[in-house]
């Protein structure tokens, strides 16, 4: 009876091994068609990626995901550095990227296929020290002009609900930072730890309480690639349950950013 309990166990994790395997190397044919993995990396959230002050080289939590999938599926890496997540957006459209790292967006998902969110940042905004707008909501009013990163993940959400305060669009999210001082703007977007660390060194502005958004930052892939998106999104589960996140966090500075929650559906295998 031993024999046959330890037969039946040993055969089902060989066909564990096995299906495991078989289903990374359709993965891996799906998400790193070339046969390198082509990350995409946005320097224009400095939450996700920055740049080391030694060489210039990216690191961050975004540069450490897509080295831990490329060594799974056990491919060369190639880093595509980008100023802004507009640009990463756009750069689908020409096939430059198998993975990227930007915010979950309905204007973005019919190009991407997302995981669920592995960091939440909040979303709020920045005037000037001496401004009567003192809450979120005060700033959807007449004759207010909001700086935003043009095709940022706030740049599309307060597109869609602003009312009637007036959206004025530089090129990334940090010359939006700049075009709010140098015109005298009434408010900048953008995320939190970024417009906090602006408040600091000047002291003529200041970060409203609150937040007009939840930023979902998550994986992408392409749209069609079935397969690789499903192992997209039990690879971001595992990096969350693991605490490989919260470690590259606490490695890049970036402690208070948050981690989100498990996916309400779990693992898809």
């Amino acid at each position: 009876m031993r024999t046959s309990i330890a037969s039946v166990v040993g055969a089902a994790l060989l066909c564990a091994c096995a299906t495991a395997t078989a289903g990374r190397r359709e993965a891996r044919k799906e998400i790193a068609p070339a046969g390198k993995l082509r990350a995409a990396i946005n320097f224009g959230n400095p939450v996700l990626a920055q740049k080391d002050p030694a060489t210039g080289e990216p690191r961050g939590i975004s540069v450490d995901l897509a080295q831990e999938l490329a060594r799974r599926l056990d491919v060369p890496i190639e880093l595509v550095t980008y100023d802004s997540a507009g640009n990463v957006f756009d750069a689908v459209k020409t096939g430059a990227w198998d993975v990227a790292f930007l915010a979950v967006d309905p204007g973005r998902a019919g190009e991407i296929a997302f995981t669920a969110p592995y960091l939440v940042i909040d979303g709020t905004y920045l005037v000037p020290a001496d401004s009567p707008l003192r809450t979120i909501d005060d700033v959807d009013r007449d004759g207010v002009r909001v700086a935003v990163g043009r095709k940022s993940a706030y740049d599309l959400y307060l597109s869609r609900t602003l009312k009637r305060a007036r959206i004025v669009r530089a090129e990334t999210s940090p010359g939006a930072i700049d075009l709010f001082l140098q015109d005298k703007l009434e408010a900048a977007a953008g995320v939190k730890q970024v417009l906090l660390r602006v408040a600091k060194e000047n002291p003529r502005v200041r970060v409203l309480d609150g937040r007009f958004m939840a930023i979902e930052q998550a994986m992408g892939t392409p749209r069609g690639r079935e397969e690789g998106a499903r192992y997209l999104r039990d690879f971001v589960e595992e990096m969350k349950a693991s605490g490989f996140i919260a470690r590259s966090l606490e490695k890049s500075g970036q402690r208070d950013a948050e981690i989100a929650p498990p996916s309400p559906g779990g693992p898809s295998r």
